[in-house]
């Protein structure tokens, strides 16, 4: 299934590739640079040879400072009949509840990214970690990737970014204080797959499903 999952992403990654060929160059959205990181140059934004979009390009040296999305990876942790969810100490969202989940760091997979931030916000341990939901979020430029996982035990407490952390049975998640979108969908995709004991890899961008929420 997972397989089946990553060869259908290839093939929507391809014919959007194809569809970007055919675009008008745009301007870089939402993001500033000024100075070159490898000469301290001053940066102007164009096209470079052979490439379709606006670069930030220094202007001394000639090297492009490519920008692409960041990637936050989670955990959906299960004990028993509950599920692991953490209110955050920080901005944005403070005081409301989150699964665990965090930016990606240089030399992690995606599953140690998960493991790690689980591990540092919720002071726990997970095991057999399954990639459940996957969210394109362009407006910010960030991709959201959810495991599901068991918790290792029953120990756990409030991290350094969180206020507190708790085990919730189904009728008692805070679903009008969640932080964010991508975790009130996971949640309703768990809560609804788990009836039928099947739980495939779920995929949306989130610009979509809050036209599908407004039009509800």
């Amino acid at each position: 299934m997972l397989a089946n999952f990553f060869q259908q992403a290839g093939s929507q990654q391809s014919l959007l590739a194809d569809r970007t060929c055919d675009q008008a160059t745009t301007a870089i959205k939402g993001i500033a640079m000024k100075f070159c990181s490898q000469c301290g140059g001053s940066i102007i934004e164009r096209v470079p040879d052979g490439d379709n979009r606006r670069r930030f390009v220094c202007a001394s040296c000639d090297t492009i400072h490519y920008q692409n999305p960041r990637i936050v990876a989670g955990c959906l942790p299960v004990w028993d009949e509950r599920v692991l969810l953490c209110r955050r100490a920080i901005e944005p969202r403070r005081g409301y509840w989150t699964l665990p989940a965090g930016f990606m760091e240089n030399g992690e997979t995606v599953q140690q990214a998960a493991e790690r931030e689980t591990l540092e916000e919720a002071c726990a341990r997970v095991m057999d970690l399954q990639l459940y939901t996957l969210f394109d979020l362009p407006h910010i430029n960030q991709v959201y990737m959810f495991f599901r996982a068991e918790l290792v035990d029953e120990r756990f407490c409030a991290g350094d970014e969180s206020l507190e952390v708790r085990l919730f049975r189904q009728v008692d998640i805070p679903w009008s204080e969640l932080a964010f979108p991508t975790v009130g969908r996971t949640l309703e995709y768990f809560f609804a797959d788990r009836v039928q004991q099947a739980f495939p890899v779920r995929n949306e961008a989130i610009e979509a499903m809050r036209v599908a929420r407004k039009q509800v």
